[in-house]
């Protein structure tokens, strides 16, 4: 088997530096806790999203949780579950999960930035909007299955009807 190395490069600027800095020209809601970690809150049509932006040092990658405030309860895990497969078959860009120890659905995606590359604040913008646009797309789908107690391929069948034109 074939070892691989991957060197180590020293970067300018830390990533989220980046990130925040996008935050606070556009007058987004964050909090910078930790080095590695940065949370910004967006109010989007559907619900209130929680954005996490992570910058994991080991894969040298940006990484951004969307979460929205949905439990899961037991009852619905399967239904969910099935819904969270049918919807990232849908999905060009980053995936959702059902995150097991809070029982809450969450749109995921990475961008990776091996060798000391810098994030743009083009990619930052975009990371964040795919990530609420996701969410957005599709909270009615799981809102469907948890609150109507309807399957997961009707939920998605009704987000994904589009209507043309104009009554």
């Amino acid at each position: 088997m074939t070892q691989l190395h991957i060197e180590d490069h020293d970067r300018h600027e830390h990533p989220l530096d980046i990130v925040e800095r996008l935050a606070s020209l556009r007058d987004w809601i964050f909090d910078r806790a930790e080095t590695d970690e940065m949370s910004v809150s967006v109010a989007g049509r559907w619900a209130d999203y929680h954005v996490a932006f992570t910058w994991i040092e080991d894969v040298e990658a940006l990484h951004v949780a969307c979460a929205f405030d949905l439990k899961v309860p037991e009852r619905r895990r399967t239904e969910i579950l099935t819904l969270v497969s049918l919807v990232n078959e849908q999905l060009w860009v980053g995936h959702f999960d059902l995150w097991s120890t809070d029982n809450v659905v969450m749109f995921r995606h990475s961008l990776l930035l091996t060798g000391g590359a810098a994030p743009t604040q083009g990619q930052c913008t975009m990371m964040l909007k795919s990530a609420v646009d996701a969410c957005e797309r599709y909270y009615q789908a799981f809102q469907f299955v948890l609150w109507a107690g309807k399957s997961a391929r009707e939920s998605l069948d009704a987000v994904l009807f589009e209507t043309e034109g104009e009554a």
